[in-house]
């Protein structure tokens, strides 16, 4: 029963509330999108950024363009342009306007550009160079991965860092390159000898950031499509974002969305290596102990069965089945020849004197014991050979071996929180820093994040 003073209405959103999740509910459910349609309102402030409307007969939605993405654009656009647009569907939240942010602008309809590309791509798919069966398999570990492109772009930063985070071990080697401009294509097809003639790259990647199709061209040159082509080394396209498609994706062994997927595409993880190896090791170590815990009960009942000459008998024939049966017989004819073998000695214990042939058969034990210990020791040689070999390769790819390339796990000391972050801790906490060789304790004195 509600009270006088109770409201018993539904809570009212507030507006920021609506527009923040209607805005939420835009960018998630449009990634990105192309339209095309006519320019119109367009405009120009002194911050650089461009803001008009794309409409048709029926509609008009919204767009802006900033700076970062407008300085692509070779030519201005004018009013009443028909033009296509990439980007993303947003709300605007102070004044609950809908609006696409636009990365990318270009004229509407098949330009000369557009008709260079799909001309190129036909002759060389009737050429049978994007067959499949001409493509070269990748390597599942490489030992050297080569890069060809610009050594100022965000595309060799996504890479190495990529590759650092999944197998630091791997070396990298940079054929900087021109990756847009009229210099650009003669600049790739060097590079791309150069690292055929330098050999030690097992596989190559190619590419770079995203841009419009003339800051991309380069790689729908034919020149660079037939480098590619020819590469004895197997090449990784890494061109522009997702949806940028260029000749040079076509003609190479794999194609990556970008950068970043082709260092994720050749490059092994090394946690999920570290991971198998331990589970190798615990296998290995409980193959070892079983293995310790057969002979050495297989050891007790021999000694158990030294007291009676009968039973010692039976046991030296027994014993015999095994060696035999290790040889190269199968276990029925080798109990079966041993069993024989037993009743041929049991008469020959009857015609022959005790004592004889009780020291004979001690003399044999002993022979046979001594065979014992030496198969024991060469299997515990073989397998802590295989374990040494184990934890080498372990090492290789282990936290210390990074520690003693110089780097440190720094962790908080309340909790022993693992520190990635500089926001993380705040001036006054105590942090301990783990080194190859030893540990630091430190009071932090000032934080400086990497935004500022």
């Amino acid at each position: 029963m509600n009270t006088p003073f109770q409201d018993s209405r539904p809570r009212a959103l507030s507006v920021s509330e609506l527009n923040h999740q209607a805005k939420h509910l835009l960018e998630t459910s449009f990634m990105q999108v192309w339209v095309e349609g006519e320019l119109s309102g367009f405009s120009r402030p002194s911050s650089g950024h461009w803001y008009f409307s794309l409409k048709d007969r029926k509609c008009q939605v919204r767009c802006a363009m900033f700076r970062g993405f407008n300085q692509r654009i070779r030519e201005l656009p004018k009013e009443g342009d028909q033009i296509r647009i990439r980007g993303k569907v947003t709300l605007y939240e102070n004044r609950g306007d809908f609006q696409i942010i636009v990365e990318h602008l270009e004229p509407a309809g098949l330009g000369a550009l557009q008709q260079a590309f799909e001309e190129l791509k036909r002759k060389l798919q009737l050429e049978g160079l994007f067959d499949v069966a001409r493509k070269k398999a990748l390597p599942t570990l490489p030992h050297h991965i080569g890069v060809i492109t610009s050594p100022t772009g965000a595309a060799i930063h996504d890479i190495l860092t990529v590759l650092a985070r999944r197998c630091p071990a791997i070396p990298v080697t940079l054929y900087p390159t021109a990756v847009q401009g009229k210099a650009a294509t003669a600049d790739i097809v060097r590079a791309i000898e150069q690292a055929q003639s330098h050999g030690v790259a097992d596989v190559l990647i190619i590419g770079r950031g995203g841009g419009s199709l003339e800051d991309l061209w380069c790689f729908n040159e034919e020149a660079v499509a037939r480098a590619i082509a020819n590469c004895r080394i197997p090449t990784v396209s890494a061109v522009g974002h997702e949806v940028d498609v260029t000749i040079a994706d076509f003609v190479a062994d794999l194609r990556a969305p970008t950068p970043s997927a082709a260092a994720e595409k050749i490059s092994p993880d090394q946690r999920e290596w570290a991971r198998q190896m331990e589970e190798q090791e615990i296998r290995l170590a409980n193959a070892v102990r079983r293995a310790l815990q057969r002979l050495e009960t297989r050891m007790q009942h021999l000694a158990a069965r030294l007291r009676d000459p009968r039973r010692e008998l039976m046991d030296k024939a027994q014993r015999m089945d095994e060696l035999d049966m290790r040889l190269s017989k199968a276990m029925t004819n080798a109990l079966g020849q041993r069993s024989l073998r037993a009743d041929h000695l049991r008469q020959r214990l009857l015609m022959q004197s005790p004592g004889r042939r009780l020291e004979h058969a001690r003399d044999s034990l002993l022979r046979l014991q001594d065979k014992l210990d030496k198969a024991i020791r060469l299997r515990l040689d073989r397998h802590h050979d295989r374990l040494s070999h184990t934890g080498q390769t372990l090492h290789v790819v282990s936290p210390l071996a990074t520690l003693g390339r110089g780097y440190a796990i720094t962790r908080r000391e309340s909790d022993g929180t693992i520190i990635r972050d500089a926001n993380e801790v705040a001036p006054g906490d105590i942090i301990n820093t783990r080194l190859a060789k030893g540990e630091l304790t430190a009071i932090v004195k000032e934080v400086h994040s990497s935004g500022e």
